[in-house]
């Protein structure tokens, strides 16, 4: 028994009869017919019930559909898995990142490298808006980027959600209050992160709802750097909690109307990976993360 004499056994039932089984397959219909008899010799049954005008199934055929069905399937899936092995072998990933967050991509992007050698990576460092964009565009197979709403067209696995704080030094006027309305920084010296990184994205957003321009007296390439010029009176820190609330020198001042949230997550596009290279890099960041 051969599977090309299941393909066209099967062919010949799904199409009614041997002439359109054979159009479909692009053969002969005589060989279809010659496949399909060495099978029923081989298996000792008819599976077909010939007339000059249709053609029926068998009870013997009827039993041997569902295994000719799973038997062509498992080729399609023995296939397929060859084919990702091969794009894996010569495929490329490129992912994209915003500055200053927690997430370990040295690691994931190492052991990826150790398991896939062969696989080409790039990795981009740049603004939040344009990693967005390069993720819907598929320029990027995937970046983390700073989100307050799940980005249009994309899927997200988060990484970190927390509250983002306005932070003051002993002394100043806030250091006492538990909450600051977002309105109330406005023109305020402020202590950020760069602009276009994922805290500085979310705060700058809010500031465009809100309707004014935050004023932003220092920027800084690490949250330990905004901190220390907080300290030295230089403005009010925009930190996330899990900061600017373990911090002895520095009193966290929650920013509402809006709460300020500093999410933070894996952005691909949605539908999926548009290769076998990306589609097992996401699967192993997913798995880290």
């Amino acid at each position: 028994m051969e599977l090309h004499q299941l393909e066209y056994f099967l062919a010949v039932v799904e199409e009614g009869g041997f002439t359109r089984a054979a159009a479909r397959l692009r053969v002969a219909q005589p060989g279809v017919s010659a496949q399909v008899r060495k099978l029923e010799r081989e298996l000792g049954l008819p599976l077909l019930e010939r007339t000059t005008r249709s053609v029926r199934v068998t009870a013997a055929g009827e039993a041997v559909l569902p295994y000719a069905r799973a038997a062509l399937a498992a080729l399609d899936g023995a296939r397929h898995a060859v084919d990702e092995l091969a794009g894996l072998t010569r495929g490329r990933v490129a992912v994209g990142t915003v500055t200053s967050h927690t997430v370990d991509l040295a690691t994931i992007l190492a052991d990826f490298h150790t398991r896939w050698p062969d696989v080409e990576i790039t990795l981009v460092e740049d603004v939040n808006e344009r990693l967005i964009d390069a993720v819907r565009e598929a320029r990027l197979d995937a970046a983390v980027v700073a989100y307050s709403r799940l980005p249009e067209g994309l899927d997200v696995h988060p990484v970190t959600d927390e509250a983002i704080d306005a932070a003051v030094w002993d002394g100043h006027e806030l250091a006492g209050r538990e909450t600051i309305p977002l309105a109330e920084l406005r023109d305020r010296p402020l202590v950020c992160l760069p602009r276009g990184g994922g805290i500085r994205a979310i705060l700058d957003a809010a500031c465009a709802e809100a309707g004014f321009i935050p004023r932003v007296a220092f920027e800084a390439g690490s949250p330990q750097v905004v901190e220390q010029l907080a300290v030295r009176r230089l403005g009010i820190a925009i930190l996330p909690e899990s900061i600017a609330r373990h911090r002895d020198h520095l009193r966290p001042v929650r920013i509402v109307a809006p709460e300020l949230r500093g999410r933070l997550g894996l952005a691909w596009r949605r539908g999926g990976p548009t290769s076998p290279a990306s589609a097992a890099w996401l699967r192993h960041a997913r798995s880290y993360l």
